[in-house]
């Protein structure tokens, strides 16, 4: 593994990268699952991420989906990546008392990666989807 990661296991960098940034620890986004070029982050719902009170605002989900998409490619970087471009669609409101984001590492590059991701509600229901490019270096 590269970058700052060094000898951690892929579980304590990504927590790691989580628990130090103070924009993700402000959406209160946390690790769920960990597979091979996949990771699940959970966000759960507060008022303050919300449009209504019910509806989860396009703001806080676009970063979610960054976030899961940047995990992926952290995971092989060894660290957290810049994210060079960002594409999300939602698919319907994002509703329930948390939300799951499940990121796909498409392709690790040399310099530059892909993730694809998917945000499901509580009930398993597809409300957004995006994919985020990254640079493969950390930093």
């Amino acid at each position: 593994m590269r970058g700052r990661g060094g000898d951690a296991s892929p579980r304590t960098l990504i927590e790691s990268i989580l628990a130090g940034s103070e924009a993700i620890v402000a959406l209160g986004v946390t690790l769920e699952e960990l597979g091979e070029d996949t990771v699940v982050l959970r966000m759960t719902m507060r008022p303050d991420l919300t449009r209504d009170g019910t509806i989860y605002h396009g703001g806080p989900v676009a970063s979610l989906i960054d976030i899961a998409g940047d995990m992926a490619v952290a995971v092989r970087a060894g660290g957290g990546v810049p994210t060079i471009s960002l594409r999300v669609d939602y698919l319907r409101p994002c509703t329930g008392p948390r939300l799951l984001a499940t990121a796909r590492l498409r392709r690790y590059g040399r310099t530059i990666s892909v993730s694809d991701v998917d945000v499901r509600d509580d009930q398993g229901r597809l409300c957004a989807v995006g994919r985020g490019t990254y640079s493969s270096i950390v930093g």
